[in-house]
């Protein structure tokens, strides 16, 4: 039975006459790995806060279990400022976990991993990105027996989300985190945790288990919501007659009433952005022209020579590793940044909408209503006509278009510098499509947005008509609306690949099986070093009794290692939950190198059969 390592029992938090949740009550075991779901606002943050002890609840307890190594990832990780990076990281690492030589040279190759080759550098000199991966390696390396991490896929490269999601997905570590990552809650995660209504909801399993489990958990809600109301209204047609003909009747009737009333007030509140009251202007044919770009700070290349003609209604994701240059490029596409040679061209019908990595561009010291009132005091939206329908014009003030971003009058009246990280992506966002741009460019968009705005923002952008361009480390998201990908590899290379981020990755699996395939061959042709220092015999040698049974125990023997492989292969291709994926992981490294063993000695018995 897996041992207990956190038991929250009846947490309450409140601000002010805001409540975030009440009596909650949940469990973390050994072996559990868990994610945490909300929309913005809701409590995701300061449910950690509250496990860490940064915050105290209004009520209730959180216990840990006495002696438990539990190692914390904040989205703002702090580091000595007095010590180097790899001092950091030693410092976290426990004493029992080796000698001093041996934990630094361990904190090296970890940041090595993590994509950072300059282990002595000042903490200051850090950028988003290292800070963050830097603060992931220094949990790590503390072997925490819980781990909680707050967003840790936030201003991470694809590359580095995908190793984490590996080490996470191998190790035998009881996590709870949060974390918008939709392929990395299906890939890592158990178990999800959401919090919805003020209370906690549990599901067993990945999160595409979660998203059945949550839609039928929904639509149970939804009919016994209209069951209590329906019952509501008699009952309510009973307690209206007079008090002297209900006298005699049953105390418990009334108070079930009470009870019924309650019960059928609750408003379940599912509202979502609505980017879809935003149309883009018209486009032309011509959208932009790259002739012969090049760019380069010192040694390191950006582009080079890159030319390219962009299509209407192109939908293009970026990737690259952190630092190859992709803010860089769309910088200079916006004139923000100037390139060392070549020309843009971009079309008069051109309108851009930029959402930048680095958020909102408007005064903190103004409030929401007032910001956006700036930008335009009258939405004018068109709706095309069709075939039973003519073409209509709607206004919308710009109240009326901030409650499509879910901000009510009171948000509208909040400053800017006041709001949270969520809210603020969603101003962001707001802010740039009241321009009704017809070419958006999204630098990094997903942070800090909660999955129901995620799949919104996806729809809109896949039905949007105009063209885009994504730079994101969200594989879900540009899988959902990418028709084609650069892949920035370094040093002004880019590959124009056909295809989203998963077709991208499915030719790299394929590239590295067939280089694997080609350095099989060529070993296996090669001879040995004793082989070279022998004279060749004048005859091939025959096989003793000993050596043909050998060899046809190996000949059964690869074709089932074989079969076992290719039945991994196929699940592992197959999209389906996998529950034992550490084991069949590890199986399979087992069984490619038993096959290189087998098939090498099936070769040496080959030449004298």
């Amino acid at each position: 039975m897996a041992r207990p390592f956190l038991q929250v029992e009846n947490l309450t938090k409140s601000y002010g006459d805001r409540m975030l949740f009440e009596d909650v009550t949940f469990g973390v075991n050994e072996g559990d790995k868990i994610g945490v779901i909300a929309k913005n606002g809701t409590g995701k943050t300061t449910l950690l806060r509250l496990l860490s002890g940064e915050e105290s609840p209004d009520s209730g307890s959180v216990t840990f279990r006495s002696d438990l190594r539990v190692g914390f990832l904040t989205q703002e990780p702090e580091f000595d400022p007095s010590m180097t990076l790899v001092e950091n990281l030693v410092a976290a690492i426990p004493p029992h976990a080796g000698e001093e030589w041996g934990r630094e040279d361990r904190a090296v190759q970890m940041l090595s991993q993590m994509g950072i080759d300059d282990p002595a550098i000042d903490v200051a000199h850090l950028s988003g990105g290292q800070r963050k991966r830097a603060a992931i390696a220094r949990v790590l390396l503390s072997a925490p027996d819980l781990l909680i991490l707050d967003e840790p896929t936030n201003h991470l490269d694809i590359a580095t989300i995908e190793w984490l999601e590996n080490y996470l997905t191998r190790q035998r570590v009881t996590l709870l985190m949060v974390t918008h990552d939709r392929y990395f809650l299906d890939r890592v995660c158990n178990k999800i945790i959401e919090i919805d209504m003020r209370r906690i909801f549990t599901y067993e399993g990945n999160f595409d288990l979660y998203l059945r489990r949550r839609e039928e958990r929904l639509e149970a809600l939804a009919a016994q919501l209209a069951k209590d109301r329906n019952t509501l209204r008699k009952e309510q047609e009973w307690m209206r007659r007079q008090p002297q003909a209900r006298a005699g009747k049953a105390r418990y009737r009334i108070n079930a009433f009470y009870d019924l009333k309650e019960r059928a007030s609750v408003r379940y509140d599912d509202r979502t952005v609505d980017p879809s009251a935003v149309q883009s202007g018209r486009i032309g044919s011509k959208i932009f022209e790259a002739k012969g770009i090049s760019k380069a700070f010192g040694k390191r290349v950006i582009l080079d020579d890159f030319t390219y003609t962009f299509a209407r209604y192109e939908k293009l994701g970026i990737v690259g590793a952190n630092g190859v240059g992709k803010s860089t490029f769309i910088k200079m596409l916006l004139g923000l940044v100037a390139q060392d040679a070549g020309t843009w061209d971009v079309g008069e019908t051109v309108r851009f909408g930029y959402y930048s990595q680095e958020g909102l561009d408007l005064p903190e010291g103004k409030k929401v209503i007032d910001a956006i009132t700036d930008l335009a005091e009258e939405i004018v939206l068109t709706t095309p006509a069709t075939a039973t329908t003519a073409e209509k014009t709607v206004s919308l003030s710009p109240m009326q278009f901030l409650s499509r971003f879910l901000f009510s009058p009171a948000d509208q009246q909040k400053y800017i510098s006041t709001l949270s990280g969520g809210e603020k992506r969603r101003l962001h966002l707001a802010a740039v499509l009241i321009r009704q741009p017809n070419f958006l460019i999204l630098d990094e968009p997903t942070n800090d947005l909660d999955i129901v705005t995620l799949g919104i923002l996806e729809e809109y952008l896949r039905n949007f008509k105009g063209c885009v361009i994504v730079i994101s480390h969200d594989r879900f998201f540009l899988d959902s609306i990418v028709d084609h990908l650069f892949v920035m590899e370094g040093q002004g290379v880019i590959r124009d690949f056909p295809g989203n981020y998963s077709d991208y990755r499915e030719y790299l699996k394929e590239q590295r099986a067939l280089k694997a395939e080609e350095q099989r061959a060529t070993a296996a042709a090669a001879p040995t070093p004793a082989e070279q220092r022998r004279p060749a015999p004048q005859r091939p040698a025959k096989m003793s009794f000993k050596e043909r049974k050998e060899f046809e125990a190996l000949t059964a023997e690869i074709d089932s290692l074989t079969a076992e492989k290719k039945a991994l292969d196929a699940l592992f291709a197959s999209g389906e939950t996998i529950a034992d994926i550490a084991e069949k992981s590890a199986r399979y490294d087992e069984l490619s190198a038993l096959l290189d063993e087998k098939e090498m000695r099936w070769l040496e018995l080959s030449e004298k059969a």
